[in-house]
């Protein structure tokens, strides 16, 4: 009994094999695409990290506020320049006004700012994108030529001239706050558009010869409901990449036009205009632009690494 039981497992290892990798097979197929990508992007460390930096920082301009009620105009001479402490957890500018309060309102904007230019970004980059994409002849040539002639602007320039030329006449209409930030995200997101057009373009071109499209179109189905049922979702994942590398951008923007003094009220805190206000400050109250800058750091450096994870988890042939 002893010496068949060698002979019985041997017997039954080539039963079992095929039974095992026919189990994991029906498990990896049962897998659907978006946990697979979930599942990808967990394991870059980096992106991971990147994730949780990002949502402590919403989480603190959203929330804070709440939990430190504090005005960010109150002026109070008496604490002016102060560093760190328990009454001022990031000390205090030259008006004495708290530093943490205005850091969390100027983080809002800021974010703000960010997302809302990368939606403007990519709503008229996937538009432009798909009709070149779905088009040919002059169509295309002209969208192609219309992104190439905003590709040759210099946009830091272009954003500086937009906004010195129509900011006094946008306040007037939406007020001093809303109209800065109507123009800003507009003409950030207007100047941004090109990247994701072109790459929307080339996933189109390639998709639309697939097999499950041609088949959707030998079935009669128009070319909106190709786009919209078939073409674009599988196009959406280097888009969704392309867009977190805007969201970076569009704060950096904002901060040098706020630093440059063509962004928002002087009386309207944001991270780009607390590092202008702190700059004559530097030898003897560090720690006013310390702050801001290190937000601005952080928040860029955590959504580009997020971008990387990003990407390496929409793309198959990398394995992580």
């Amino acid at each position: 009994m002893a010496g068949s039981t060698p002979a019985s497992l041997s017997a039954e290892a080539p039963v079992q094999a095929p039974a095992v990798a026919a189990a994991q097979a029906r498990k990896a197929r049962s897998i659907s695409p978006a946990l697979e990508t979930w599942r990808r992007f967990r394991r870059h460390v980096l992106a991971v990290t990147g994730a949780v930096v990002l949502l402590i920082l919403v989480l603190a301009v959203l929330v804070g506020p709440y939990l430190w009620p504090v005005a960010i105009n109150d002026i109070d001479f008496a604490a002016k320049l102060q560093g760190p402490s328990l009454a001022h957890p990031l000390g205090t500018d030259d008006l004495g006004q708290d530093l943490l309060a205005r850091m969390m309102y100027g983080g809002r904007i800021s974010l703000a700012v960010g997302f809302a230019a990368m939606l403007v970004a990519l709503t008229v980059g996937v538009l432009v994108g798909s009709v070149a994409g779905m088009s040919s002849g002059w169509v295309d040539a002209f969208l192609m030529w219309l992104t190439d002639l905003f590709l040759a602007l210099p946009t830091l320039p272009v954003l500086l001239l937009v906004m010195y030329l129509f900011r006094d006449s946008m306040k007037k209409v939406m007020g001093v706050e809303g109209g800065a930030f109507i123009l800003i995200v507009v003409v950030i997101g207007a100047l941004r558009w090109m990247p994701v057009a072109r790459l929307v373009r080339a996933q189109f071109l390639s998709l639309r010869e697939k097999e499950f499209v041609e088949a959707a179109r030998a079935l009669g189905a128009s070319k909106v409901r190709q786009v919209v049922q078939h073409i674009l979702p599988n196009a959406l994942g280097p888009v969704i990449v392309v867009g977190t590398i805007d969201v970076a951008a569009a704060i950096i923007f904002e901060s040098t036009l706020s630093f440059l003094g063509l962004g928002f009220p002087s009386d309207v805190p944001t991270w780009g205009s607390m590092l202008r206000d702190a700059k004559d400050y530097l030898d003897i109250a560090a720690h006013w632009a310390l702050f801001p800058g290190a937000a601005i750091f952080l928040t860029v450096l955590a959504i580009n690494f997020i971008g990387d994870g990003l990407r390496d988890a929409f793309d198959p042939r990398r394995v992580l």
